[in-house]
């Protein structure tokens, strides 16, 4: 048995405990998928969801608002879906913009898809113990009450120019990205 903080690895068996996350963890999930579908997304430019959609597609995510309201328009600038099982390609990561009590359904609807995504994330205040559990009982990783925005901007160094401590210390340059600076904790080619 390993204990690598909060993420213990028992055999084949991975238990994760939700109260804080390992940045491994945190990482590895966020250089690992490319697909994104935010379910409660919205068109609204003062909704926290809209700046996440913008800014996973700034970060080279492939990302997929769904919206039953919004079906077959576009929120910034990309088609939107009424739900994961309309989506037309496969999902790596469901990140849940909604509130924890729909949590379950989501995650229900997200196993049933023909090819399962590989994360479950709910966003911040978005907690349900019991969709993790069912999420991870099918192999997927889970992420609760974060945001992937934040963890990105956080483990990229990016948070630090709002003057938010990341606890990352760089000295590599950052690249200009549709002229401004972008610092990425993966490349995307």
């Amino acid at each position: 048995m390993t204990n690598t903080g909060t993420n213990i690895v028992t055999n084949t068996v991975n238990i994760v405990v939700h109260d804080e996350y390992d940045d491994t963890y945190i990482r590895s999930i966020l250089s690992g998928v490319k697909t994104i579908a935010v379910v409660g997304a919205s068109a609204r430019n003062i909704r926290p969801s809209f700046f996440v959609v913008k800014y996973l597609l700034s970060k080279g995510y492939d990302v997929i608002p769904i919206n039953p309201g919004m079906a077959g328009r576009e929120i910034c600038g990309v088609k939107t879906y009424k739900s994961l099982s309309d989506v037309d390609r496969p999902i790596d990561m469901v990140d849940i913009f909604r509130n924890s009590s729909t949590a379950l359904p989501i995650v229900a609807e997200a196993l049933n898809l023909s090819t399962l995504p590989k994360v479950i994330w709910m966003q911040l205040t978005i907690r349900n113990d019991e969709a993790a559990a069912k999420a991870e009982a099918a192999g997927l990783q889970v992420v609760m009450n974060r945001c992937p925005k934040i963890e990105y901007a956080r483990l990229c160094g990016e948070i630090g120019w709002a003057g938010v401590n990341s606890g990352v210390i760089s000295s590599r340059k950052p690249k200009l990205n549709k002229g401004f600076q972008s610092f990425g904790i993966v490349s995307r080619g």
